[in-house]
């Protein structure tokens, strides 16, 4: 048998005996180990036994105790005249059997996709929503239905009515496809999830026009952001009223709204041109127009340029909706 050597010798410790007898240091602990045992923690007298942890986590696995929190489940035991641990002991306990957390069985709701939706020309792709104008009194409301094309940003349809309605909804859909000659095929809708949009009467109704139909996530304000930037450009005008006296001014307000918008408005996103000019093909003569002035005004005064001739903001070639990841990437490693 291996000789045991004593660890509070001061001549040599145990790394320089095990190097002078050749013997590996795991070797010496494991001989230690046959010798006097195995090492073993003395368990402290304030910890909880096994049955006791386990009788914690039964009361929270009460049915009465789903939906309290701790503190509410221990007032509660106390009251009955029940004492289990404190507080913290039950946390403790709780967070080492993973059950921090709702102990119920949670409704998973099913994942929904982003939309991705593409238009390179008008009429390729609408969006439309529904948003409240104040009336005369409070809790009076008028309801503004609006379509707008997403390429060129033009308000294609738009309706004023005391109600939200499917009905009002499908009859501004059909109009306004018969007044664009919209044809099967051609367009796709896209809208929010609320209860008009997502009706069987509009559902009808664009699939006997043969539209496609898509729309928001649930809570998902940004999968629909041409109309919303829509509404706010309305409720930011500066005429804007706070209430609409009846739903007449109500309308006769959005008539001069809507003829500015789509005439007279400049849209950032569309290059600075009015949804018309883009919407009936009238963008690239304006931006045409556009280059001759700037390019007067460089020849005039070239030494206010110091870039060069100016150029006039193109309208984009492509609007998304949710643009894929990828393709964002790509595109912005083109432009560096």
């Amino acid at each position: 048998m291996m000789k045991i050597v004593d660890e509070t010798s001061s001549e040599s410790g145990i790394d320089g005996t095990c190097d002078a007898l050749g013997v590996c240091r795991a070797t010496y602990y494991r001989s230690r180990r046959r010798m006097y045992g195995p090492r073993y923690q003395v368990r402290c007298p304030r910890s909880l036994l096994a049955e006791e942890r386990q009788a914690i986590l039964d009361v929270f696995h009460e049915d009465r105790f789903a939906d309290l929190a701790v503190a509410q489940a221990y007032a509660i035991l106390l009251d009955e005249g029940r004492y289990l641990g404190s507080e913290r002991t039950m946390y403790r306990v709780l967070a080492a059997n993973l059950e921090v957390r709702e102990r119920r069985a949670q409704l998973m709701h099913p994942r929904y996709a982003a939309p991705e939706l593409l238009a390179t020309k008008p009429n390729q792709l609408w969006s439309w929503d529904i948003t409240k104008l104040k009336g005369p009194t409070t809790w009076t409301y008028f309801y503004l239905y609006v379509i707008i094309d997403v390429f060129s940003r033009c308000v294609v349809g738009w309706m004023l009515a005391p109600e939200e309605s499917a009905k009002l909804a499908e009859k501004l859909i059909a109009e306004s496809c018969e007044l664009h000659g919209i044809e099967p095929g051609q367009l796709t809708i896209h809208a929010d999830r609320g209860s008009s949009m997502r009706s069987k009467l509009v559902a009808q109704l664009l699939a006997d026009l043969g539209v496609t139909k898509t729309h928001s996530r649930p809570h998902v304000s940004n999968d629909n952001p041409f109309s919303e930037a829509g509404f706010k450009t309305l409720k930011y005008r500066p005429d804007f009223p706070e209430r609409f006296g009846c739903i007449e001014d109500a309308r006769a307000y959005c008539v001069d709204f809507f003829a500015w918008y789509n005439g007279e408005h400049r849209h950032s996103g569309i290059g600075l041109n009015t949804p018309d000019d883009v919407h009936y093909g009238r963008a690239e003569q304006r931006r045409e127009h556009r280059e001759c002035v700037l390019a007067a005004a460089h020849a005039a005064h070239p030494e206010r340029f110091v870039h060069g001739i100016p150029h006039a903001p193109q309208v984009p070639t492509a609007v998304w909706i949710n643009k894929p990841i990828a393709d964002q990437s790509d595109q912005i490693g083109s432009t560096h």
